[in-house]
């Protein structure tokens, strides 16, 4: 089976860290891509590149963990553009925040957040929490068959 893909978007350099062990220690192996702010993200997720027919497609990515608290375009914008592309509609996005508003949480769903995810303080649950996050995306869920992009 090829390795997954996570887009990490996470603009605090500490959860990032955290983050990248955790999948890394992930039996799965994910590959991890990192966007620092919801502009690199949206690069990330729409660079198209050419194949030899001239067909453009997107990179090969499975899962979007994104905070909603970024610098310059939050994580709500960058939910806003995904669910509004054809290609990254049906991509499985994770709203993973230490947001304890409730507004955040109700405006993620209504924009089409696949789930909203709170971080625990501790490092360690932060860790284990990835790790399941990342299990049950990668490996239990069934992925839409509609708007599935071939691995570049």
């Amino acid at each position: 089976m090829a390795q997954k893909t996570i887009l990490l978007v996470e603009d605090d350099p500490n959860d990032e860290q955290l983050a990248v062990r955790a999948l890394a220690s992930d039996p799965a192996r994910p590959g991890v891509r990192v966007a620092r702010d919801g502009r690199e993200a949206l690069e990330i997720l729409f660079r198209q590149t050419e194949t030899e027919s001239g067909a453009v497609r997107l990179g090969p990515l499975h899962l979007v963990l994104l905070d909603i608290r970024l610098p310059g375009m939050d994580g709500l914008e960058v939910l806003r553009r995904i669910r509004s592309h054809e290609k990254t509609r049906h991509l499985p996005v994770v709203m993973f925040t230490s947001s304890e508003s409730g507004n955040d949480w109700t405006e993620s769903y209504r924009l089409g957040a696949n789930s909203v995810v709170r971080k625990p303080s501790d490092a360690s649950q932060f860790e284990a929490n990835l790790r399941q996050l990342a299990g049950y995306w990668l490996t239990v869920n069934m992925p839409s068959p509609i708007g599935v992009r071939e691995a570049s």
